[in-house]
């Protein structure tokens, strides 16, 4: 298999994966109604933490267990058929009505497992050679179209039947273990020494630090929007499921199609411009939703949400690839994976509460506000990761 197939075929394994956890966003209210609690904000909260306390608190062990072992394909095979029997569990659960903490026990293993197999497909992209810029631009498009096909796709489901994204999710993650089985496994042949890897590689690389801050809040921005954007625009604009899909929609969609561009825009001219610029540009946007005063006006302004965050996701991305080094990049992805779960975390609480008590445009700001200050506030740091200029962090190979 050539370098360019692995890559797409990798692709395909992420899209695979977030395309089907995504199916489930745009219809949250009315799945946590048909589990038995009535309060869509209230209980969809800890329904959608749940999944992202299980990925925080097993991710770093998945992405340790790689390297210690010098393989990804067992992980992702074992985290997607896993991560799909738990998705065909919980449609079970929706005919029985069961108590919610069972519900939010799943939810934990769906997160633990399908974490994992999705943070080591993305790190076998960047084991290959070519380009990291363009093997994260290739991850970054994948996951910008799973997730802008998977929210409108998941709309029309929920009209069909509240558990048929349940059961197309489930299809999917053995649809992405299949094919995942078909790529020769490239991980480095160094042996690292478990778990502490994470933290020791840290501390070895101290400025992977500027881009686990800048993951960490941009995937707290994707929380937000994951539950509170959905109470939002079903309550602001009173739209249905579909409606809701096609608005989350007009954000992934740039967010998908201009990720391989700009990563490939961030090998030629090094990662500080499009970090910067695109996360100041994504706060600014994300702030402009809460303004809009119509429909029309959010849906364009989710576009601009998107095309910001397509500048500075592959190039952060890349950029936690160019600081680790070959042996330890598994441990390093997953450290970023985990830091952006615990920022996807912080986003479905903290939005959920400020939304609760302060109000939806109070909640905007804020989350707008804490990535345009981030931008500002580590723009020295990003300076002095490249004192090269563009070459420190080109398209050379480890």
């Amino acid at each position: 298999m050539t370098v360019r197939r692995e890559r797409a075929t990798l692709a395909g394994v992420v899209f695979a994966v977030l395309f089907a956890q995504v199916l489930l966003y745009p219809g949250v209210p009315q799945l946590v109604t048909a589990l038995g609690e009535p309060d869509p904000l209230g209980a969809g909260t800890p329904f959608l933490a749940a999944e992202f306390v299980g990925v925080v608190a097993a991710v770093t062990l998945w992405g340790a267990l790689s390297d210690a072992t010098g393989r990804r394909i067992p992980f992702v095979v074992a985290g997607s058929v896993g991560g799909s029997l738990t998705y065909l569990l919980l449609a079970w659960l929706v005919a029985v009505e069961p108590p919610f903490f069972a519900v939010l026990a799943v939810r934990f293993a769906q997160g633990a497992l399908t974490g994992g197999a999705f943070s080591l497909a993305v790190t076998m992209l960047l084991d290959l050679p070519g380009g990291r810029g363009r093997n994260t631009g290739a991850a970054g498009i994948a996951i910008g179209l799973g997730t802008a096909l998977g929210a409108p796709v998941g709309g029309r489901l929920y009209a069909v039947d509240v558990r048929a994204p349940l059961l197309a999710t489930a299809g999917l993650f053995l649809l992405a273990a299949a094919v995942a089985v078909l790529v020769p496994d490239r991980a480095p042949a160094e042996r690292l020494l478990g778990v502490r890897a994470a933290v020791a590689g840290l501390r070895r690389r101290p400025a992977l630090a500027v881009p686990y801050l800048f993951g960490l809040v941009d995937r707290s921005t994707a929380g937000f929007f994951a539950l509170v954007g959905t109470v939002y625009f079903q309550s602001r604009f009173g739209l249905d499921a579909a409606g809701t899909g096609l608005l989350l929609g007009a954000f992934f969609g740039p967010f998908a199609l201009l990720q391989y561009p700009f990563g490939v825009l961030s090998d030629r001219i090094g990662r500080t411009l499009p970090v910067a610029v695109g996360s100041l540009a994504f706060g600014s946007a994300v702030v402009g939703v809460g303004l809009a005063p119509g429909v029309a006006v959010a849906a364009v302004t989710m576009l601009l949400v998107g095309a910001a965050g397509a500048l500075c996701a592959p190039a952060t991305l890349a950029l936690v690839g160019d600081l680790a080094g070959g042996a330890d990049r598994g441990t390093a992805v997953a450290g970023f994976n985990l830091v952006g779960s615990v920022g996807f975390l912080l986003g479905i609480v903290a939005g959920g509460v400020l939304a609760d008590r302060f109000g939806f445009l109070v909640a905007f700001l804020v989350v707008g506000g804490s990535e345009m200050l981030l931008a500002v506030g580590l723009l020295p740091a990003l300076l002095n990761l490249e004192p090269g200029g563009r070459a420190a962090f080109g398209s050379g190979e480890d």
